[in-house]
């Protein structure tokens, strides 16, 4: 059961959000009157000792004492500050505040990479449709071969989506940056702390008024969840459109060898695996979503344990958005534009609409247009020759 319990396996990637928010509340009891000014001092020492160890990847996990990363801490704490200081930090503090102090905190830095990462992916594309200005190739609908756009059209639709990932991404912070700490388990901290120095020494927004609110929500990360969905969607939509261009079929554009690999058994062969992976880990993101909806879904009022089950999708969805979104950059950053093999896919039907355009200017209606250009078409197929 003690295994079946833990989390630190997976939520010590929190350690250092756990360490400033108990770094904070040890000032805050200070101002209380709970603790003495050196007590502070010292809480606050050694917990940047602890830190220290963390960043230095000298901390020792003691698996039967730590449950999670907050009794890692502590524990560590009181050994090199001694438990009876060590032991004062926690006074009226809950698991339960704390825990979703520190996903907040983690989860607002993710948050801020994230987008910055997604900008820099709408900057590649940009610079890369600059380059290709000139290349023409066939616009699909259907996949059917449709009309004549730029190549640099075709990237920048896909540009504009990553713009409102962003945009989405920046909204979503502010009801990250709330802060629930001083809530206690559920009914709130005895001890007067000020909750609003809290919120401004960790540099939240403001602080959640509704402490059973305040440790139970996980609307915000649902949020960034359902966000993390979408943008992948993106992501696997560009990926399977250059999958297929990249194909000897179509052969628009090619890979550079970083971004692809060979066949373990045909020579030949050049995978487009990256993009493959982005397309695959879009299953996986949308299922993090899931799994967590099903998690809160049916839960009663305030802390439940199911809450545990929050992090490993979050923590994973985190890392996957922000890993597909750098791959991707760079595979377009690095991405070979093939113009020649574009232009050969065209061909005169094509322009059947800009027949029927042609006559609408020269004053026929345009479903009477519609229906020459389309016969035109037809005699061309019949007559074996180009509509040209």
């Amino acid at each position: 059961m003690q295994e079946f319990n833990a989390s630190f396996k997976f939520d010590q990637r929190m350690w250092e959000a756990d360490i400033a928010g108990s770094q904070s509340y040890a000032r805050a009891l200070a101002r209380s009157g709970v603790i003495t000014a050196a007590e502070r001092d010292a809480l606050v020492d050694g917990l940047s000792k602890v830190a220290a160890e963390w960043r230095a990847g000298a901390f020792v996990e003691v698996p039967e004492r730590d449950e999670d990363i907050h009794t890692a801490n502590e524990r560590r704490l009181g050994e090199i500050i001694g438990t009876g200081i060590a032991g004062k930090l926690h006074t009226g503090r809950s698991r339960n505040d704390q825990v979703a102090t520190d996903t907040r905190l983690w989860l607002r830095t993710q948050v801020k990479e994230i987008e910055k990462h997604i900008k820099e992916l709408v900057t590649v594309a940009v610079r890369r449709a600059e380059l290709d200005i000139d290349v023409i190739m066939p616009g699909y609908t259907h996949l059917q071969r449709a009309q004549p756009i730029r190549w640099s059209h075709l990237l920048l639709s896909h540009a504009w989506s990553w713009q409102a990932d962003a945009q989405r991404l920046s909204e979503i912070y502010p009801r990250v940056n709330r802060l629930p700490l001083g809530s206690g388990a559920l009914a709130g901290n005895p001890f007067q702390i000020d909750r609003e120095f809290l919120a401004a020494d960790l540099g939240f927004d403001g602080v959640i008024m509704n402490s059973l609110n305040a440790v139970s929500d996980r609307d915000y990360i649902v949020e960034f969840l359902s966000w993390a969905s979408l943008c992948m969607l993106h992501l696997s939509r560009i990926a399977e459109d250059l999958i297929i261009y990249s194909s000897a079929e179509f052969g628009f554009v090619q890979l550079s060898d970083a971004y692809s690999t060979g066949s373990s058994l045909m020579p030949q062969k050049k995978n487009p695996d990256s993009l493959e992976l982005i397309r695959g880990k879009a299953g996986r993101v949308f299922g993090s979503m899931a799994t967590l909806m099903m998690t809160v879904k049916g839960l009663p009022s305030t802390y439940n344990k199911d809450l545990q089950e929050d992090k490993e999708p979050l923590f994973d969805a985190v890392t996957t958005v922000s890993g597909c979104v750098q791959i991707l950059s760079g595979v377009l950053a690095t991405l070979a534009v093939r113009p020649a093999s574009m232009l050969g896919a065209l061909s005169p039907d094509m322009l059947a609409t800009d027949l029927a355009d042609h006559l609408v200017r020269r004053g026929v209606p345009f479903r009477e247009t519609h229906h020459v250009a389309g016969r035109a078409v037809a005699l061309a197929e019949q007559r074996g020759a180009p509509l040209s």
